[in-house]
């Protein structure tokens, strides 16, 4: 599965595949991509925002510099003709750093960061696919009961899985019971043996 973002000169590609997924991003400054493996992914992300501040701070200058003209022309009563210009291109200014601005979630990991762009298209459907994924490959490689790790341990891992968002705290709670059971049980069956 393969989902493209694009957003000006940003262009992230996520290709999902069974047990890791590719980022590969290309923009004005350069490109590169990272290889994740699902069960390294984050759960904690930060925003970034990427845009012109100085087309924006002129933007602003103009713009009150144009007020100021069209201002003075009212209480002097002198034509309006010609005073907005300065007020326009600063509005534009305005307009254009507003529509050029990107804002990302970034999830940060050992391997390096994922950049995921906040559009109303595909973002939430990136970081669903990638959450369920890791999901199934948590529960993959450490769902199961093994009851030779012993009870603090297998406690542990039930915790950390509900921790990184693979059980529910309830289904962690029901494993952690089916451990301890599972173990009472070895043990009186053990006791049993002895006697």
């Amino acid at each position: 599965m393969k989902i493209e973002q694009k957003k000006l000169s940003n262009r992230h590609t996520f290709t999902f595949g069974a047990d890791s997924f590719n980022f590969a991003y290309r923009d004005k400054s350069g490109s590169g991509d990272v290889d994740m493996v699902y069960a390294d992914f984050p759960l904690k992300s930060s925003t970034r925002i990427e845009q012109n501040m100085w087309l924006r701070n002129v933007g602003f200058l103009w713009a009150v510099l144009g007020l100021v003209q069209v201002g003075y022309a009212l209480v002097s009563a002198r034509s309006l003709s010609g005073t907005g210009f300065w007020l326009l291109l600063g509005l534009a200014c305005l307009l254009w750093a507003h529509l050029s601005k990107v804002t990302y979630t970034v999830f940060s990991a050992e391997r390096g960061s994922v950049w995921v762009i906040q559009d109303a298209k595909s973002h939430d459907q990136i970081i669903d696919e990638i959450q369920s994924r890791k999901k199934s490959q948590l529960l993959a490689l450490y769902g199961d009961i093994n009851l030779d790790n012993g009870l603090d341990r297998e406690v542990g891992k039930f915790r950390w899985l509900a921790e990184q968002r693979a059980l529910t705290a309830e289904e962690a709670e029901r494993r952690i019971a089916q451990v301890q059971a599972a173990l009472s049980a070895t043990l009186v069956n053990s006791s049993t043996a002895i006697n």
